[in-house]
């Protein structure tokens, strides 16, 4: 294709955005399928024009805060397989800064999400400008550098044609499935207001194949050596699975092999709850059956799993004196994790070729090994039916009575999104996840604020399904904002609040490394400076209903299936809000303990009682620690 388009830099980003698709299996997919913005000085008359004059080629999302915003970009591109994503676009100052946290969680989780912030005046014409940051030791640092630990790609387009090669580059960071995460360009605003004549070739349509590598024939070799001389494997099924599609590959390759598969956090969802193969959670917050076996596997098969301290209960849960491991992996940097074999390949495909190396592989599945595995899980999940119980309708519902009712309404069709607190460990452990992608947890980065703002990206990317963001009160209180945005597009969000009056799970964290506590709770300050008066009169339902919010108040646990099914129905959005009872040491309503060790260091010294207590419990868990060599 010949010939030229005057344009301004602004405008030709978003025409060109707008061409560019993912292709993978044959389907084709918008690769950025709309732009998120808040307008200041550095982006309203580039990119605030650009969208004007192209609003019928780029949808446009208007946002409350800049991180939130990412936070529904990445909440869109997870739901869509990575395959699909959305664009934000800031001003120099605030805006770009308040993008970070965002970045970090889209990057730390391998999921794509592309910001356009604004810069200063590439020419500086008037030097310094509002909201520029001055660095005496360089003239070409502004603010926006923040973003470069955190973005798997980065560049600031000084000159027009230097966007050409700064958005192929962009792309392609995007649509690889072993180096995606936050991809910056940072865009000068006399940058993007400048014209140039742009080659149709760069506007034309652009497909971008989404690969599926396969493995090496001698890596290949090398782990059906490993497979067939384990006595005891277990898999571990990670965010990659879900990421490739390799549920259907997972699922035959355990079933032919007799092998369980236990789930991190993010490859929760990689086979239904109730699957013969399945185990439930593995590591700090996962199932009794899941650690269990991994603490006697001797061949700890990862896929797609970065192996975080979670996951490996901060290298204390592998205990088989010769335990070996085997990684699944599309990212080379991945699969030599624990000093593991890589087979560096598509989860799907390495799972299928798997298979086919190990047809017809010696007597087939241990009976005792699987009828083992089977007995556990059946008894924890007898332990999920006392932890959901509610024997008095008429009581306050402890937390995971909560998950328990929600447990009775939803199906195969619902999503439900969480983030942060104490819900990610009970989620983990207790619930009974019936489709691949019903189970939307970020803890890769753990970040408070992002369900919200993700289940409005999770709910654009699935128009139609029941999406729940379950929200405790801290993390509500950080960033009820895009509650607004779901109003103003009659997003039929379903938002349970859960009032337990401070940070609880860091609460009892605090309270376990012997910090007693302190500055967890949201009380009134008691006049020995701590925080132990009585409960702040915080009202979160009048704050949801303030902001344009349906709002059903749970008081008992009757009221509560009530209010539930009733915003499961509903066509707006809508809070179920709740004060959740302190849940019981056992029994009906109690959540399971932790069934594995994390490593959160105690201080060494102390002259109270309970940080002395702490580090001694610390010291013997600890010494458990090993490192995979």
């Amino acid at each position: 294709m010949t010939g030229t388009r005057q344009l301004t830099v602004a405008q030709a980003l978003l025409a060109f955005l707008a061409a560019q698709f993912t292709e993978r299996d044959g389907e084709r997919h918008r690769l950025i399928g709309a732009t998120w913005g808040i307008f200041g000085h550095g982006n309203v008359a580039g990119l605030g024009q650009a969208l004007v004059e192209y609003a019928e080629l780029m949808p446009f999302h208007q946002g409350r805060n800049e991180q939130a915003m990412v936070h529904a970009a990445v909440g869109h591109a997870r739901q869509s397989n990575r395959l699909s994503t959305h664009a934000v676009t800031t001003s120099i100052g605030p805006g770009a800064t308040n993008l970070v946290t965002g970045a970090a969680l889209a990057t730390i989780n391998r999921l794509p999400v592309l910001l356009l912030p604004g810069d200063t005046f590439a020419t500086r014409p008037a030097d310094p400008v509002l909201q520029q940051l001055e660095v005496p030791y360089a003239g070409d640092v502004s603010v926006n550098d923040c973003l470069r630990p955190v973005s798997r790609y980065f560049d600031r387009v000084t000159r027009p044609e230097a966007l050409i090669p700064a958005a192929l580059a962009a792309m392609r960071t995007l649509t690889d499935p072993a180096d995606t995460g936050a991809v910056t360009l940072a865009l000068p605003q006399d940058v993007q207001a400048e014209v140039f004549d742009w080659p149709l070739d760069f506007l034309a349509e652009r497909i971008w194949p989404v690969r599926r590598p396969a493995p090496d024939p001698a890596e290949l070799d090398a782990a059906v050596r490993q497979l067939r001389a384990a006595r005891r494997p277990l898999i571990v099924a990670g965010g990659g699975v879900l990421h490739s599609a390799a549920e259907q590959a997972l699922a035959v390759f355990a079933e032919q092999n007799g092998i369980p598969v236990a789930a991190t956090q993010a490859g929760k969802g990689a086979l239904p709850y109730d699957h013969p193969c399945a185990v439930g959670g593995i590591g700090h917050t996962g199932t009794a059956p899941a650690n269990e076996l991994a603490r006697e596997a001797d061949l700890l098969i990862g896929v797609g799993t970065r192996w975080s301290d979670f996951t490996t209960a901060s290298g204390t849960l592998f205990a088989h004196p010769a335990v070996r491991f085997l990684n699944l992996n599309i990212a080379p940097f991945d699969g030599h994790k624990m000093a593991g074999t890589a087979l560096t390949a598509d989860a799907r495909t390495a799972l299928e070729a798997l298979t086919e190396s190990l047809r017809g592989h010696g007597t087939g599945p241990d009976p005792e090994y699987v009828r083992s595995w089977t007995r556990a899980t059946r008894d924890w999940e007898q332990r999920v039916d006392e932890a959901y119980a509610a024997p008095d309708p008429g009581a306050a519902p402890t937390q995971t009575q909560v998950l328990g009712a929600l447990d009775a309404l939803v199906g195969p069709e619902d999503i439900l999104l969480n983030a942060a607190g104490s819900l990610p460990g009970d989620l983990h452990k207790l619930w009974r996840t019936r489709s691949r992608d019903q189970y939307h947890v970020e803890y890769g980065y753990s970040c408070m604020g992002y369900e919200i703002p993700a289940a409005i990206g999770v709910q654009l990317a699935a128009p139609g399904r029941p999406v729940w963001a379950l929200v405790g009160d801290g993390t509500y209180l950080m960033m009820p904002t895009e509650l607004v945005t779901a109003v103003q597009l009659g997003l039929p969000l379903k938002v349970v609040v859960l009032q337990n009056h401070g940070y609880a799970s860091i609460g009892g964290l605090s309270r376990a490394v012997g910090a007693e506590g302190f500055g967890t709770a949201y009380r009134y300050r008691a006049a020995d400076g701590t925080y132990t008066g009585e409960p702040l009169p915080v009202d979160l339902a009048a704050n949801a209903e303030s902001l344009g919010l349906r709002v059903l108040r749970a008081p008992t646990v009757t009221a509560l299936h009530q209010a539930l099914a009733e915003a499961r129905a509903a066509t707006g959005p809508v809070c179920v809000y709740v004060e959740t009872a302190p849940a019981p040491a056992e029994g009906p309503g109690a959540a399971p303990p932790a069934q594995a060790w994390w490593d959160v260091p105690v201080a060494g010294t102390s002259g109270r009682p309970e940080a002395v207590a702490a580090r001694a419990e610390y010291e013997r868990a600890a010494a458990r620690r090993r490192r995979h060599l």
